[in-house]
């Protein structure tokens, strides 16, 4: 099977450039490249490595162009970003393991196996549901990292100096890096190094950038949970699947970017689990929205995910053994163990088109992709804990407003006995259902990762998950940044998070 890739869709070419641009500039500049790769990882690695390298060269030449013109007001004060130059070794050469580089890994697994070939089409979209669609892909989230870099790419703001950023963004792609410790038994405990070749590079390779701010101006984003990268280094026996980049001294003052956060650490910050939904143009999103906004919702709930018994009592048991005896005009479940769902967006988004309430337990970490693919249906939320998402996403969901488009119900409550969640929500009136469908309907922009190559109007329209994750980053840099100049490192850990910006 062939994958198609597009660099740079002919229609959008403005946002290709890496320095803010006048119009005339970008029609100079248009670049147009696409590529065939025939299960070829490293080809793909090649083109994305090119893209870069050209996208950084127009900036240096059209400087002159940029600085003729002087402009009343600076559009990009603050906003600056220094995309760090790092060997391939450290993001795009990592690609090769979606060749299935583990032979003992189980390939039917996505715990256990590696992003398959045809995932990395469309920069880490995946392959489109339909030869037909333009919005709707089979996107495997453990390739968030590739695509994050190629949207930044995109990004307005850009230089190519890093004593002109306010920012410097590190395009590692760490989750795949981890894959070796992950899936080798022969590096388990070897875990600990995961991290270290980089923290050698930036400190060895331009010594000045890393040490101007202390690293505090540096962010990066991992595709996983921040639990899975944050074992300690003397750990003895290793867990299995984890790592200890987190515990990595020399990268402690970075902003990380992970789809789930811990609640202490003061760098992390976590980002939507991207869904399958990627428009490309403001109508197309605005269809899908009217879609999720009229549907017929003949369901009061929806559970979706593994159906397998826990051994001692937990939400996930409760909820099954409530929905068991439930008709499926009351409760529906979406069965998918061993990863059935993970790339067909069919299995679950149209159950949730037809349910009221979407129910997200907790299960090895707090949050969970299919809250995400229920904001985007429609399906107000049910949480069992804050942990779920209401401490998590602040950036892009109004942490103390929850209660404006979801329901929480107790765990507690619901395990003990004490409370049936059916009961809950059917008390619920349907017209504060409605106002809640239709916030969760106006916030819906914010956690999709709208596809690169996007349209003028659709990025002027409203801010996505990747704006929004950049633009959080520069927030909490330029408050450390001023601490630091203050003289007053140590007020540092004591900062509070700029969430609740809606």
């Amino acid at each position: 099977m062939d994958i198609r890739l597009q660099l740079l869709p002919s229609a959008h070419p403005p946002h290709t450039a890496c320095k803010l641009r006048t119009e005339p500039v970008f029609r100079e500049h248009q670049l147009t490249a696409s590529l065939i790769v025939r299960h070829d990882p490293t080809a793909m690695a090649r083109s994305l490595l090119s893209h870069l390298l050209i996208c950084c060269s127009i900036a240096g030449a059209s400087d002159a162009a940029t600085t003729a013109t002087q402009r009343p007001a600076d559009p990009c004060a603050g906003r600056r970003v220094h995309v760090r130059r790092l060997p391939v070794r450290f993001n795009l050469d990592l690609l090769r393991h979606c060749a299935a580089a583990f032979p003992l890994v189980d390939p039917t697994s996505p715990a256990t196996s590696t992003p398959s070939c045809a995932s990395l089409a469309n920069h880490g979209l995946g392959p489109r549901t339909h030869p037909r669609s333009r919005s709707w892909y089979r996107t495997d989230g453990r390739l968030l990292e590739p695509f994050f870099h190629r949207r930044v790419l995109e990004r307005r703001c850009l230089v190519d100096r890093p004593a002109r950023a306010d920012a410097v963004f590190v395009p590692y792609y760490a989750a795949l890096d981890a894959l070796p410790y992950a899936l080798d038994p022969a590096l388990l405990n070897s875990s600990a190094l995961h991290g270290l070749p980089l923290a050698r590079f930036l400190a060895r390779d331009d010594p000045r950038t890393l040490a101007r701010r202390h690293g505090h101006d540096h962010f990066f984003l991992m595709a996983g949970p921040a639990w899975d990268y944050s074992q300690p280094h003397d750990a003895d026996p290793r867990m299995y699947g984890t790592t200890s980049l987190l515990r990595r001294p020399e990268l402690e003052n970075f902003t990380v970017l992970t789809v789930e956060s811990r609640a202490w650490p003061w760098q992390e910050h976590a980002v939507p689990h991207p869904t399958s939904f990627h428009p490309a143009t403001l109508p197309r999103l605005r269809g899908w929205l009217a879609r999720a906004r009229r549907a017929h919702r003949t369901a009061l709930m929806l559970y979706v995910g593994g159906v397998s018994r826990p051994s001692r009592p937990n939400i996930r048991g409760s909820i099954l053994a409530e929905c068991a005896n439930a008709t499926a005009a009351v409760c529906t479940v979406v069965d998918c163990s061993g990863g059935a769902c993970a790339l067909d967006p069919l299995m679950y988004m149209r159950p949730m088109l037809r349910a009221k309430f979407c129910l997200e337990p907790p299960g090895d970490t707090p949050s969970r992709r299919s809250t995400f693919d229920a904001i985007v249906a429609g399906c107000v939320p049910v949480f069992f804990e804050h942990a779920g998402a209401r401490t998590q996403y602040g950036w892009h969901l109004p942490r103390r407003r929850y209660d404006e488009f979801s329901v929480t119900i107790p765990k507690e409550s619901v395990v003990l006995g004490d409370v049936r969640i059916a009961d809950v929500l059917a008390a619920v009136p349907d017209a504060d259902v409605a106002r809640m469908r239709a916030r969760l309907l106006e916030l819906a922009p914010r956690v999709v990762y709208r596809r690169h190559g996007s349209t003028a109007e659709l990025r002027e329209a409203s801010k996505d998950a990747v704006d929004l994750a950049v633009e959080g980053a520069l927030r909490r840099i330029r408050r450390r940044v001023h601490v630091l100049e203050d003289g007053d490192p140590d007020a540092i850990y004591s900062l509070e998070d700029d969430d609740d910006l809606l």
